[in-house]
């Protein structure tokens, strides 16, 4: 280990707004039995200092810049980051710890073992920016997946949100797959974030945003177009506005390389068993990878 990465860690270890559990803390009953931390129910009162607001997670928040900067521009909600690499996360604790920012915290720790850190009801949203997408892993591993929607629903408010913003067309399209088949409303979708028109963004090879051939019939309800309609409007203006302004580190360098940029906003809390996508009409598995690995490879060249 390099001797930069030994100082972060030890750095880390001064943070009050980071909190490292270790893995055997969490697994000592077990991995299907995981062990509370005493922070669970209680991140106002003990890594908040008593700031009352909404807690808003990022799962996957790397340096920490996206959660830093909603924090900047949300003084009245709590934010957290969450990520497994120590390296990382000591940029954005070293961040706030030195502008004093009392409604941003940061855990380390890996995203399965979440549930042991959050009460229900404690979260009011979710954002998942820029996720692995997993495109030759189990679906499990997605964390738009079913078993991740289980995970979340145990700590998530009933009227609780999830903001997927995404690089990759796959796990956008995937988690739309998700989100249909689980009769889930979705807010707000486009694939082309920075388009002029929300949900306008061009749909690839001749596919519609609904995973299906263009003009061809879905067995599903609950696509983009009745998802805008229930919205009321399809202008990009009717985001929050820092679902354009606030940019990951990942976010604008895709975008210097002139990929679109996905997004999504849904409500995950049902009642009955989430369930993946199975059928090829609801998410074409194979056409979203192989368009993937396409340009992918074309963004990364350029």
């Amino acid at each position: 280990m390099g001797h930069d990465k030994l100082r972060k860690f030890a750095e880390n270890e001064t943070f009050a707004c980071l909190l490292q559990p270790t893995a055997a803390q969490v697994l000592s009953k077990g991995y299907a039995n995981l062990t509370d931390h005493p922070v669970k129910g209680h991140w106002i009162e003990q890594m908040f200092g008593g700031h009352e607001g909404d807690i808003i997670l990022e799962l996957g928040c790397g340096k920490g810049e996206y959660t830093l900067e909603l924090a900047r521009r949300n003084p009245d909600k709590n934010y957290i980051g969450v990520d497994i690499k120590g390296a990382r996360l000591w940029r954005g604790a070293k961040t706030a710890t030195q502008e004093g920012l009392r409604n941003v915290a940061f855990l380390r720790t890996r995203i399965e073992f979440i549930t042991a850190f959050f009460a229900p009801g404690e979260v009011s949203q979710i954002w998942l920016t820029f996720s692995d997408p997993q495109l030759r892993a189990s679906e499990n591993k997605r964390l738009s997946s079913a078993m991740f929607l289980e995970r979340y629903r145990s700590f998530l408010r009933e009227d609780g949100v999830i903001h997927l913003k995404t690089d990759s067309r796959f796990l956008h399209e995937y988690t739309m797959a998700v989100a249909r088949v689980n009769s889930l409303p979705i807010l707000a979708c486009t694939t082309d974030l920075y388009s002029d028109v929300l949900g306008q963004g061009t749909p690839p090879e001749g596919r519609n945003t609904r995973g299906s051939i263009a003009g061809g019939p879905s067995r599903r309800e609950g696509g983009v177009s009745e998802a805008n309609s229930r919205r009321g409007s399809t202008q990009p203006q009717d985001l929050p506005t820092e679902v354009r302004e606030v940019k990951t580190f990942y976010e604008t360098m895709f975008l210097e390389m002139g990929l679109p940029i996905t997004y999504m906003e849904f409500k995950p809390f049902k009642e009955g068993p989430y369930v993946n996508p199975r059928d090829p009409e609801d998410f074409d598995s194979k056409h979203w990878r192989e368009l993937e690995g396409t340009r992918r490879s074309f963004g990364h060249q350029n």
